[in-house]
């Protein structure tokens, strides 16, 4: 019973510190600067290939060293033809279900479905593709730099481009 009473006991100091540091008046100004919340509103996207665009989350991806968080966002059927990055990827599965699969040619019977909460990490210079179904997010977190580079180039649909803005 000794035992419980202390285990209890040690929770509720932790949990008072954890609190307690929550609130505290002499946090750094620094560190209040730190803490960014991020809201899916504030998201800028641009367009990467064709029914795909890409934001920045949090970091520099260009940043040699860098850590850095982006989102993926593709309409259904979208297809990501086969390329690597110079540094390892990691990926989580937002929203929808992302296939992916690994290789010099996008083949969709090699594909290999991720849903909701998935999560996949690609080494280095790893030749992957990937195709969506349904609308899906993915989050892209790693050191940067963060560069794609194609297997295929000819095989990449370039975005869409713009609509015409009427003439006044």
């Amino acid at each position: 019973m000794k035992k419980k009473i202390h285990a209890i006991g040690s929770a509720m100091v932790l949990a008072g510190i954890i609190f307690a540091g929550a609130g505290a008046s002499g946090q750094d100004k620094k560190d209040e600067a730190a803490h960014k919340i991020v809201h899916f509103s504030d998201l800028k996207w641009t367009p990467l290939i064709k029914g795909c665009e890409l934001a920045p989350v949090a970091g520099d991806p260009s940043v040699e060293g860098a850590q850095f968080v982006l989102r993926l966002r593709c309409v259904d059927g979208a297809k990501i033809q086969a390329h690597w990055h110079p540094n390892d990827e990691s990926v989580t599965v937002l929203k929808g279900t992302f296939l992916v699969g690994m290789g010099d040619k996008l083949d969709q019977s090699k594909l290999q479905p991720m849903n909701v909460g998935n999560f996949l990490t690609v080494a280095k210079e790893m030749h992957h593709y990937g195709m969506c179904k349904g609308e899906t997010i993915v989050q892209v977190h790693g050191v940067g730099p963060f560069k794609v580079n194609w297997v295929n180039p000819a095989d990449v649909e370039p975005p869409d481009a713009p609509a015409a803005k009427p003439k006044q």
